[in-house]
């Protein structure tokens, strides 16, 4: 088994912010979870270079446009470094591959009459990059409401419209291709329409900044064309020697692409028509996220002045603490409200009090009466011990179907729920009274919860890779596979534990 999963690449017009950290972490979860499972992965990110909101970021900062890339991309870098965000490529657009990559599909296009030249007019959104029809606007703004202004010039166009009847049936047989399902009915709702044709042009009179035109030098490739190609010449797509990557990696595993549900129609419509044109493969599925909303209930908005810098909350909360609350709050698919109290009392009540409490409690009550050292085997033929080893047992399964369906906040609820009954089966056996009649009955006690710590351990550990480590690190626990997750009892008697401070300390509003 093998995973590819791929994020948007990030145009480069401003540093990153929480509504990206949410995409990236996500993607980066999925990613470990897979590869905890035991399967071949692969997880590429990056930032789209090209475009007119691009060249118009670089003009205001009075720099040309390849410099301002090569100041912000590194900014994305950075931020998925201090967010534990583990990728297999940072993808940029201005790669030299990728270019050669882009005109070589755009002169098999040309070549083939499936782009033709012709002039336009119509109005353009400079913010989204995209042209409409005077139909699509709703009080003369885009459908989305953002500015346009009325352009007339000669372009080349793509027949996007000859794809999509084959578009609408290929969504129609494969109904997990586009996710959730709100989303897919969204995109058939688009196509009920009759589709235009793309333009995929910009005369460098108006826009320098593309890639340029393989068969006219006074053009550029429209940004989307160049962008959405990126997903498969990141690994190998139109280029030599490099065939056996894009095969292993684009056809037999396939694309599992996340993205914002705003920018929804240029993935699941614009981009599988070219790749039908290419003979490209389509990606095996993409999943559309929500927004995370302000006090308002509404996007967050840079023009708005309340994006969160994802940097400076994770210095409140701590990265993991950031990352578990992003994971665990939001059920993937739907929007949802941010508040940093919302993170702080998720960390405080499930991390600190639950997980944290448990680890603590265990540790120092085996080091209070067992010498630091694991007791033996646990209470048998006990109904108690046998409900909390059942939901144990059962956790990491139930936690790998959640994932494998992309529900990673439904994957965690299976933890919690094991760590609840843990703290409900220590209160109910109370190893700390039970130690002063029956020494050997708390112990049985002791070792039952620190072996669902171990397991949770283990099961966290794509969520929260540093807390998950230092963790499992305390219980001198060495296998850390998805496998030894799954055996009951895999702590030997007689381990050394390690006290320590608090894993999660509680966080004050």
């Amino acid at each position: 088994m093998s995973f590819y999963i791929t994020t948007p690449i990030y145009y480069v017009n401003d540093k990153p912010h929480l509504g990206h950290a949410y995409c990236t972490i996500t993607a980066d979860v999925l990613n470990r979870y897979h590869r905890l499972f035991g399967e071949s992965t692969y997880f590429l990110t990056g930032v789209d270079e090209h475009g007119q909101k691009c060249a118009q970021a670089a003009k205001k900062r009075g720099l040309d446009p390849q410099t301002h890339c090569d100041d912000m991309a590194p900014r994305f870098v950075h931020a998925w470094e201090e967010m534990h965000v583990e990728y297999d490529q940072f993808f940029r657009t201005t790669s030299p591959l990728h270019k050669a990559a882009v005109q070589k599909a755009l002169q098999q296009l040309f070549d083939c009459g499936d782009i033709y030249p012709d002039t336009y007019e119509g109005w353009y959104s400079v913010s989204e990059e995209i042209f409409y029809t005077e139909k699509d606007l709703v009080d003369g703004k885009s459908p989305t409401g953002k500015p346009v202004q009325k352009i007339a010039e000669k372009n080349y166009f793509f027949k996007m419209s000859k794809y999509q009847d084959q578009l609408i049936q290929y969504i129609e047989k494969n109904p997990q291709f586009i996710q959730p399902d709100s989303r897919r009915n969204e995109v058939l709702g688009f196509l009920k329409k009759p589709l235009g044709d793309l333009c995929i042009s910009r005369p460098k009179s108006r826009l320098e900044w593309g890639i340029e035109i393989p068969f006219d030098k006074d053009y550029v490739t429209y940004v989307w064309f160049d962008a959405l190609l990126n997903y498969a010449t990141g690994v190998g797509y139109n280029q030599e020697g490099r065939e056996q990557e894009f095969d292993t990696w684009w056809k037999q595993t396939g694309c599992t692409h996340l993205l914002g549900k705003d920018i929804l129609t240029t993935h699941a419509v614009y981009w599988p028509t070219m790749l039908f044109a290419l003979g490209v493969p389509l990606p095996k599925q993409l999943f559309a996220h929500g927004w995370i909303l302000n006090k308002s209930q509404e996007k967050m908005s840079k023009s708005e002045g309340d994006v969160v810098n994802p940097l400076d909350m994770k210095d409140v909360v701590g990265v993991d603490g950031l990352r578990y609350w992003l994971v665990r709050d939001i059920h993937l698919g739907n929007d949802a409200p941010f508040a940093p109290d919302l993170v702080i009392n998720r960390i405080n009540t499930e991390l600190a009090n639950n997980l944290g409490n448990l680890l603590s409690r265990t540790t120092n009550l085996i080091h209070k009466y067992f010498d630091g050292r694991t007791p033996k085997g646990w209470l048998e033929n006990d109904a108690a011990t046998d409900q909390l080893r059942k939901i144990a047992l059962e956790a990491p399964d139930k936690l790998r179907a959640d994932i494998e369906r992309m529900a990673p906040s439904y994957a965690t609820e299976h933890v919690v729920q094991m760590l609840n009954e843990a703290n409900r089966y220590l209160e109910e056996k109370a190893p700390w009274k039970l130690v002063k009649t029956d020494v050997a009955a708390a112990g049985k006690v002791l070792y039952a919860a620190l072996d669902v710590v171990r397991i949770a351990g283990i099961l966290l550990q794509p969520v929260m890779p540093v807390k998950a480590k230092e963790l499992l690190d305390r219980l001198n626990c060495d296998k850390r596979d998805f496998d030894a997750a799954k055996i009951w009892g895999a702590i030997d008697e007689g381990t050394l534990v390690e006290k320590g401070d608090p894993l999660f300390p509680r966080i004050e509003s």
